[in-house]
């Protein structure tokens, strides 16, 4: 029997027809689909790498402003006299010890990550990490392109790893240069930007920075690091080797057609640095955008395919009978439910494609809006809506920018004024598509910097940031460098130069004044003890008087200096005021001594009125209050005189000071309280201060300050405070000079500041003291093997080797007894003076008073005993 042929071959011509159509339209459907991803693949192409750029210059923007944080800093360095005096001679160990210690106080406030002082040859000089053992003091840089840089041009940029750190970081340099404009030295900041390198770690995309010679110095993908985008040239492997710029590393070719492949690359120039930021999105987003259009259109496709046999279908069921109508019903039903899912599964799609763009945002630390070109929200982050406290409903996409502009104006986050004038303003200057960057302080003390660029095609991004916490600390240290401004004339007239150039540094300079005044206070310190020693020898009348004259001025010195300092602490609540009850004439009466010279010196009378009055105050605070008023009333004033006087005024004593000069104006009687307001009265010039110091202490003691004007007449300074009750009688207990409770007893001084040690020895030899001197720790060990230990030793908490609680630390356990210890200080922070008294130790700030200094030795040492 023959074998049945094949099915296939028994099919009937039509059936063949029909197959050979179903292949002909699945082969068009897979053309259609093929098209339709090529095209879904070149719109995600094109949108990402729109994308690519939007995020490329956030990026750029972060990255500059980070970098210009510090720009400025190496510039105001660099007019610093005592960083020139330096670099003119040939410092010693202990200067270079103090020019490192500021640098490294300066480095801490500044957040870098080394600020190092080079020679005229290279040679670091000073820096910040000389504590370490990598330290780059002592070590060449003449080799470095910053150093040659900054010395033909007067500034350097480098980037690269430490030859003595191994970190790698960029390197701004700038020449110091002398009065004449020889290079004397420069000044280089060290900033290390592995911080940015966290921040974009989040972002899923490769993010990266290249130098000019095409090598990459950050990535967000550690692998992708010194990798070479193009292949150097002989010139540049030559620089390269010559400037140690890799420090031994070995930069690798990257392949970049095969990262083609992978990734849409794009790039951004940076200018200000000769560098490219460069974004790198994976191909897979995009093919997979180029499947779901595939699919989408296939599903389309399949829909009109259905629906062109469902209405064949139905031709032929038109000569059917009316039974097959129901059943022709429920397939219609069935297919137009299937275009229907098909659809939404189109809609779902593009859903996420949205959603995914919104993600991409989400790793920037500033709140981040885009607009289209019709000013309707396109998309957002999550740090813009907590900024702005919108509520969740209020953002979705197509919404009109100006809706949320009302919501916030409702809010009062626009001001006060005219708000339609202000949203109209707003919506025209995104019409305009301008670039913009500016500030806005609401109305709770949220500042808030707003950076905004158009986008190609139009539309606008714009970038917030809170800069609540900088604008703060910003300007509490303009207050306090205000404040040192009198008295460091010199160093305040070369940074006020820098100042409006230098608003990123004004912590650093603050500090780096405050060890200006420092370092005044230690020769005051030194003519105070010389000053004592000499009056213990002097036994004429006159020149005894002459000498008391001398303190007194010195007193009155130190007391301007150091409130200088205080003043700001007691700003912020650091030091508390001492409130209690005593008489006001021998405040009086020293004033008047203070004065009259003064006032002789300018041919004025000084009257001062006895009172018994007894108030209730701050007896060093309301001193310095009261030396203001005078002082300003004798600068004012060109003839006639000046009074002091106090009056009762129901519960209150009433203190005013007259002057005779020629007046302010009704207009300029709030703004002389103001910093550095300085007005034309025709007295001498000064930096503006004393008036604002003045009220800031008033305000701080709650005592009311008040004033009398007529121009050309002479002003009235009135200050009131509360009454206070008759102090008892204090006993004084004072110990004779050339007594012998002193005699012989064995101290030793331990100082880095020369003039300091040889002005105590003079001092405590004139009491009977055995002395021995110490400038660190390699003298006061050699002393402790040749000398019998010390009774009491005073001990400087600075010194050029480290601090005095480390000294004695390595002294101490040499010694049978450990020694009574008075430390001399500066310093008055609370941290220190609280590890002071837990190790039982005293304080005297500088400069020391002979007397206070006497009347604590001796009972230290009867304590001891």
């Amino acid at each position: 029997m023959a074998e049945p042929l094949p099915r296939a071959a028994t099919l009937p011509p039509r059936r063949w027809r029909r197959l050979g159509l179903a292949l002909l339209l699945a082969a068009l459907i897979g053309a259609l689909m093929v098209l339709a991803a090529t095209q879904a693949q070149r719109r995600a192409e094109r949108v990402a790498g729109e994308r690519a750029q939007e995020q490329l210059r956030l990026y750029a923007g972060a990255l500059q402003s980070f970098i210009e944080r510090y720009r400025r800093l190496p510039s105001v360095l660099a007019l610093d006299a005592e960083l020139r005096a330096a670099l003119r001679g040939e410092p010693d160990a202990a200067q270079r010890a103090a020019l490192s210690r500021k640098l490294e106080e300066v480095n801490g406030l500044a957040l870098t990550s080394t600020l190092t002082l080079i020679d005229r040859q290279g040679r670091g000089l000073a820096a910040s990490n000389w504590r370490s053992p990598r330290s780059n003091v002592g070590v060449d840089y003449s080799f470095r392109p910053y150093f040659l840089q900054a010395r033909r041009e007067g500034s350097g940029r480098f980037y690269g790893i430490g030859i003595t750190t191994g970190v790698p970081g960029y390197f701004l340099a700038q020449a110091v240069r002398d009065e004449d404009g020889s290079f004397l030295g420069a000044v280089v900041v060290k900033i290390v930007l592995a911080e940015l390198e966290s921040e974009w770690a989040g972002n899923h995309d490769i993010v990266l920075v290249s130098d000019e010679h095409g090598v990459v110095l950050l990535s967000n993908r550690s692998p992708w690091r010194y990798r070479e985008l193009r292949s150097p040239s002989a010139a540049e492997r030559e620089e390269r080797a010559r400037s140690q710029q890799y420090a031994g590393l070995t930069p690798q070719p990257l392949n970049r057609d095969r990262v083609a492949r992978d990734y849409l690359w794009r790039s951004l120039a940076l200018p200000g640095e000769h560098w490219q930021l460069h974004l790198l999105h994976a191909r897979g987003d995009i093919a997979a955008a180029g499947r779901s259009a595939a699919l989408a259109s296939g599903a389309s496709l399949t829909g009109l395919l259905f629906l062109l046999l469902f209405v064949q279908q139905r031709r032929r069921l038109l000569q059917l009978q009316k039974r097959s109508r129901a059943e022709l019903e429920e397939l219609v039903r069935q297919n137009a439910q299937a275009l229907r899912s098909a659809q939404d599964a189109v809609v779902a799609a593009a859903q996420q494609a949205a959603q995914g763009q919104v993600r991409s945002l989400e790793h920037l630390p500033q709140g981040v809006s885009v607009i289209d070109a019709e000013l309707r929200l396109v998309s957002w982050n999550r740090r813009y809506a907590e900024i702005f406290r919108y509520p969740p409903e209020l953002l979705r996409v197509g919404r009109p920018i100006e809706e949320l502009l009302r919501y916030n104006a409702a809010r009062g986050l626009l001001g006060v004024r005219d708000l339609e004038a202000e949203i109209h303003k707003r919506l025209q200057h995104l019409r305009a598509g301008a670039p913009y960057t500016f500030e806005r302080e609401w109305a709770d003390g949220t500042v808030l910097e707003m950076r905004g660029n158009p986008l190609p095609g139009g539309g606008f991004v714009t970038a917030y940031a809170d800069i609540t916490s900088y604008k703060a600390a910003a300007r509490e240290l303009r207050e306090l460098a205000g404040v040192l401004e009198r008295r460091v004339a010199q160093r305040t007239e070369d940074l006020a130069q820098a100042r409006g150039e230098a608003e990123r540094a004004n912590r650093a300079k603050t500090r780096f004044v405050a060890a200006a005044v420092h370092d005044l206070l230690q020769p005051l310190n030194a003519a105070r003890l010389y000053l004592s020693a000499l009056q213990a020898r002097l036994r004429e009348p006159e020149t005894q008087r002459v000498a008391a004259n001398i303190e007194e001025a010195l007193s009155a010195q130190d007391a301007i200096l150091t409130s200088l300092l205080d003043i700001s602490r007691i700003e912020s609540g650091a030091i508390a005021a001492e409130i209690r009850d005593f008489a006001l004439q021998p405040l009086f009466e020293t004033l008047a001594r203070e004065f009259s010279i003064l006032a002789q010196a300018r041919g004025l009378s000084l009257r001062v009125r006895a009172t018994r009055a007894i108030v209730r105050s701050d007896e060093a605070l309301l001193r310095r209050i009261l030396q203001n008023l005078l002082s300003n009333a004798l600068r004012y004033t060109r003839k006639g005189g000046v009074l002091l006087a106090c009056r009762r005024e129901g519960g209150q004593w009433r203190i005013e000071v007259w002057d005779t000069g020629i007046g302010i104006a009704e207009h300029q009687r709030e703004e002389i309280f103001e910093e550095f307001r300085r007005l034309d009265r025709g007295g001498e010039a000064g930096a503006g201060l004393g008036l604002a110091i003045v009220e800031r202490i008033a305000r701080r003691l709650g005592h009311r300050l008040s004033l009398r004007s007529q121009p050309g007449r002479g002003s009235v300074f009135a200050l009131r405070l509360p009454a206070g009750e008759s102090p008892a009688p204090a006993a004084v207990a004072q110990v004779a000079a050339g007594g012998s409770s002193l005699q012989q007893r064995r101290i030793w001084c331990i100082d880095d500041d020369a003039r300091v040690r040889e002005a105590t020895r003079e001092l405590l030899q004139g009491w009977g003291c055995v002395v021995r001197l110490a400038a660190g720790a390699e003298q006061a060990l050699a002393l402790q093997a040749s000398e019998p230990a010390p009774e009491l030793l005073l001990l400087d908490h600075r010194l050029g080797d480290g601090e005095g609680w480390q000294l004695f630390d390595r002294l101490a356990p040499q010694w049978p007894k450990p020694p009574a210890v008075i430390v001399i200080s500066g310093d008055q922070d609370e941290a220190l003076l609280a590890r002071w008294r837990e190790r039982g130790w005293a304080y005297l700030g500088k400069p020391v008073k002979p007397a206070a200094l006497r009347a604590l030795i001796g009972s230290l040492l009867r304590r001891a005993v």
